[in-house]
């Protein structure tokens, strides 16, 4: 007897939903519906198959992806049955496979992991105290590292394998971080997944473990993983392949962050009886969105075909709109937005401007404020860059774990203690002969052979203040966290650094919202009812900062503007794609290279976002340092059929009946604002 087709569904999704028998890769289109279908897996695995929700692990790359599968599940499924279900970023898995197995791996309990901050300030004392100083850029060398983490690369072969002295300055300066990581007891962001993986693949008992304890995994945008990611699933799934894989290769724009698209292949080799479901009814698009996405990416040849389609309706022809310079260009996408925005009533956060680089913001930014046109800017700064939130991360690191060097540092002048760059510079030559973190070297008797006494007095004084708060017996965590700010008087302080009590006040009431909400977390994500514990907290508190780049997320009535790259995964009413001309997208450095295939997704990506219409803007010149240059219309743009778009603007002749159309409308929009 056939199952019946999950109520909602469409045969495609039923069957992606319904298949166990062998691994599952779900090849899902732009829109096709993919997070509804791994929520409706986990329900059919729990109800229909009676797998425990705590043997079920569903991930995926973002926390915003994270939480609307928690929401969708929390819909669906009763709270006895939802009990211990895993949904989270691949990060946030690590951490917590991280924190049950800590001891075999050689860390002791709280632990610290580096933000990019905390980690790129690790890289500049190494390199300043070392030879590779005149040769090695503190941020490049942060990237190449990451790089070679991701690709679980060890120190040792990379040093083996160096090919020019830049390379081995790189893979030496690779081993001591490591050594100084091992120091600090800490982690990277990187480690949060790369050590996991080592210890699944070095011990056979802890494998065997999670291997039994992960019944069923479920993976979203599987295209994104990059060598660690991919080996991560693969061992925890084991020669069974309990896994179903959703991702779409026409998404892949991330390989310049080390995504592999090509582990979407690497599946069928690992998995030789993997099956492949397509999903390619779009539920966001109007047709003729969708066939222009469909002929630029049939000429992307790396892969695989599918045909979106839609049956929400046929749709508009899509504008191209010629201006002769960029300011012109800003100033006629705000025009446009303005315009809709009168005449059909249309609320301003269903419009987005797409652009291939930031800097093409700054023109519509100021477009659309001498509009008075509210909007939004992604890539602002985020709640847990603001120094006063890194000072209360800081403390919180150091009550958790006092050999986290990156926390001792920003703190032990915060505010001031009189310990000057002196005093931290022979302290830091003499923690680096030990090989040991600075607060075990500030404890030890030697310090004082190379310190003043007065300047050990004080070191002492914050080392034993730092340590009656770490050794006070307490089950409240915030409680203890306030301690510290009462004791610092951290209010003070602020009124101190900024120029106006206002200023000192606003700042103080971020780390009372910090606070508040370091509460909140403590108690919605404790296991067992109790609240989480200060390393705990620290460890969650820590991994939402690297993850969040705006922790409070407003729905404001705001046109968004963003790029390409962070646009993926999000839809809007109306889309300006901004800049559509050579050399911007595709950009110039990827034009001759294998990149022009993932610029094409990109394209593809930013034309997917709409529902019911897009806009493509460019110029016919453009000042590019300091000089004017003619431009020429993006190649992809040659790609889409001629009867889908619509030529306006700079040399575009219009027939008579169009431009009188176009009066009428703007007539109206100025009415509609003059009666507004």
């Amino acid at each position: 007897m056939t199952e019946a087709t999950p109520q909602g569904l469409n045969p495609q999704q039923a069957a992606a939903v319904r298949h166990l028998d062998t691994p599952l890769l779900v090849l899902a289109g732009a829109g096709s519906g993919k997070t509804r279908v791994i929520t409706e897996k986990i329900v059919y695995l729990i109800e229909k198959k009676g797998i425990p929700a705590r043997s079920i692990f569903a991930v995926t790359f973002t926390n915003k992806a994270a939480k609307e599968m928690v929401a969708r599940t929390t819909e669906r499924l009763a709270p006895a049955q939802r009990r211990g279900l895993a949904i989270s970023t691949f990060h946030t898995l690590g951490l917590n496979f991280i924190r049950r197995e800590f001891a075999a791996m050689g860390l002791r309990a709280g632990f610290t992991v580096l933000d990019a901050d905390d980690s790129l300030a690790l890289f500049k004392s190494l390199i300043n105290h070392s030879e590779y100083k005149d040769i090695i850029e503190p941020k490049a060398a942060q990237w190449q590292i990451s790089q070679w983490k991701n690709d679980l690369r060890a120190p040792q072969t990379c040093i083996e394998q160096a090919i020019d002295e830049e390379t081995r300055a790189l893979a030496g300066l690779f081993d001591q971080y490591q050594r100084q990581l091992a120091a600090c007891n800490a982690l990277d962001f990187d480690d949060l997944i790369g050590r996991p993986v080592e210890l699944l693949q070095t011990d056979a008992t802890v494998r065997e473990r999670w291997q039994a304890r992960v019944r069923y995994l479920l993976v979203d945008e599987y295209q994104d993983t990059n060598t660690t990611q991919y080996e991560l699933v693969r061992l925890l799934v084991g020669k069974i392949g309990a896994l179903t894989a959703v991702g779409d290769d026409h998404q892949s724009i991330y390989a310049w962050r080390g995504a592999r698209p090509e582990n979407l292949n690497r599946l069928a080799v690992d998995f030789p009886n993997l099956a492949r479901i397509k999903l390619e009814q779009n539920y966001r698009s109007v047709n003729s969105v969708l066939q222009a996405a469909n002929h630029l990416i049939a000429q992307d040849t790396t892969t695989e075909s599918k045909q979106l389609w839609s049956d929400i309706g046929p749709g508009e022809p899509h504008r191209v709109i010629i201006c002769a310079t960029a300011e012109d260009e800003a100033e006629r996408i705000a025009t446009e937005i303005l315009h809709r925005h009168f005449r059909a009533q249309t609320e301003y956060r269903d419009f987005a401007v797409l652009y291939r680089g930031n800097h093409q913001a700054r023109l519509i930014e100021q477009a659309l404020r001498k509009l008075n046109i509210p909007y939004s800017l992604t890539g602002g700064q985020s709640f847990f860059e603001r120094a006063e939130i890194k000072d209360a991360m800081s403390y919180l690191k150091l009550l958790v774990n006092p050999d986290d060097d990156a926390a001792f540092l920003r703190v032990i002048n915060t505010p001031r203690r009189e310990i000057g760059p002196t005093t931290i510079e022979k302290l830091g030559g003499y923690a680096r002969e030990r090989r040991s973190s600075l607060f075990t070297a500030a404890r030890s008797i030697g310090i004082q052979t190379v310190l003043e006494p007065r300047a050990a007095e004080r070191l002492s004084r914050f080392c034993d203040w730092l340590d009656g708060l770490r050794r006070a017996p307490s089950t409240d965590a915030i409680g203890v966290i306030r301690q510290v700010f009462n004791a610092i008087d951290y209010p003070s302080y602020l009124r101190e650094q900024e120029a106006t009590p206002k200023a000192a006040d606003r700042r103080w009431q971020n780390v009372e919202e910090w606070l508040d909400w370091l509460a909140k977390i403590s108690t919605d994500s404790a296991e067992g009812g109790e609240a989480m514990d200060l390393p705990a907290l620290a460890q969650r508190m820590t991994l939402l900062g690297i993850l969040d780049q705006q922790t409070r997320e407003k729905d404001s009535n705001a046109v968004a503007l963003l790029t390409l790259h962070a646009a993926k995964g999000l839809e809007f009413g109306h889309v300006f794609m901004a800049g559509m001309e050579e050399e911007i997208l595709p950009h110039r450095d990827c034009v001759d290279d294998e990149r022009l295939s993932e610029e094409r997704r990109l394209c593809f990506v930013g034309i997917t976002r709409a529902r019911l219409s897009l806009t493509f803007t460019l110029t016919k010149r453009r000042r590019r340092y300091g000089e004017w240059k003619d431009t020429a219309p993006s190649r992809f743009l040659d790609d889409i059929p001629a009867s889908l778009l619509q030529w306006q603007g700079e040399g575009i002749e219009q027939p008579k009946a169009v431009t009188q159309a176009q009066g009428r409308e703007h007539l109206a929009s100025i009415r509609a604002m003059l009666g507004k």
